[in-house]
């Protein structure tokens, strides 16, 4: 039986999206995924560490997802919900979880850690990342590329102007360098994602803030019944999802001489 407009969205409206679980979406969207495998890559540079910090940790699920931590991980996270999240899911693995304002300076002293990662940060403070980091030390990161969704994006808000996104890889190298980091790998894809119904459209906009900022589907109400004609129409809503990764090392320190 076809679900009628309201329900699918008043449904979504609903839904919990704190977290980075994105399990309510099974058999609504699909997105494809990388093909680095960035958890598994993660968690073998986690094996190798003694001290690794996890910046904007959400609620813990990918790093939770790790076989063996080093002696000293820590999480950090800035929102709430989030926060006492993680906390729950990591503190009985021996993960501490700190509240931090992604605004600030890292909590942290220098030469902190061997091992900083970060899955989808909103923003890296590149400085800050290498101060924390041991020489020698690496930074390991899955970031969104520029325009990612974009479809999605333009569907609900019109066309988007041009130029260089700060979400382009070469930003990125660009700022690790400048920070006095060695970028060692830097690769991009572009993935097929797939929503099915508009209730998925909503859900995902409500917890992937930045897609459509200020997102409230009141707001879109229109849009989103025309969005819902058309895939009643023609099927699935087709969008690409861009994603890369980027490793990058804090230099030794010089011998004296």
């Amino acid at each position: 039986m076809t679900r009628s407009f309201d329900d699918l969205v008043n449904e979504a409206v609903t839904a919990d999206v704190e977290g980075w679980d994105f399990s309510w979406l099974n058999g609504r969207a699909t997105e494809e995924r990388p093909s680095w495998g960035y958890a598994k890559m993660m968690a073998k540079r986690m094996a190798a560490a003694t001290a690794a910090l996890d910046i904007e940790t959400g609620g813990g699920e990918v790093l939770a997802t790790v076989p063996k931590f080093p002696v000293l991980t820590v999480a950090t996270e800035s929102w709430p919900p989030n926060v006492a999240r993680a906390t729950r899911r990591l503190h009985p693995l021996g993960v501490a979880v700190v509240a931090h304002d992604d605004a600030e300076p890292l909590p942290f002293a220098d030469d902190a850690f061997d091992l900083v990662v970060s899955r989808h940060p909103v923003d890296v403070w590149w400085h800050e990342v290498a101060r924390v980091l041991r020489p020698g030390g690496r930074y390991f990161s899955q970031q969104v590329g520029p325009r990612s969704v974009g479809e999605l994006t333009e569907f609900l808000m019109g066309p988007q102007s041009g130029g260089t996104s700060d979400r382009e890889p070469s930003e990125a190298m660009a700022a690790a360098q400048a920070a006095g980091l060695a970028v060692t790998d830097l690769r991009a894809e572009s993935l097929r994602t797939e929503f099915f119904d508009v209730g998925a459209v909503v859900y995902f906009l409500r917890k992937v803030i930045w897609i459509v900022p200020g997102f409230t589907a009141e707001r879109y109400l229109p849009k989103l019944k025309t969005l819902h004609d058309q895939i009643a129409e023609r099927g699935p809503f087709v969008a690409t999802t861009r994603r890369f990764l980027i490793e990058a090392v804090k230099p030794q320190v010089p011998a004296p001489g």
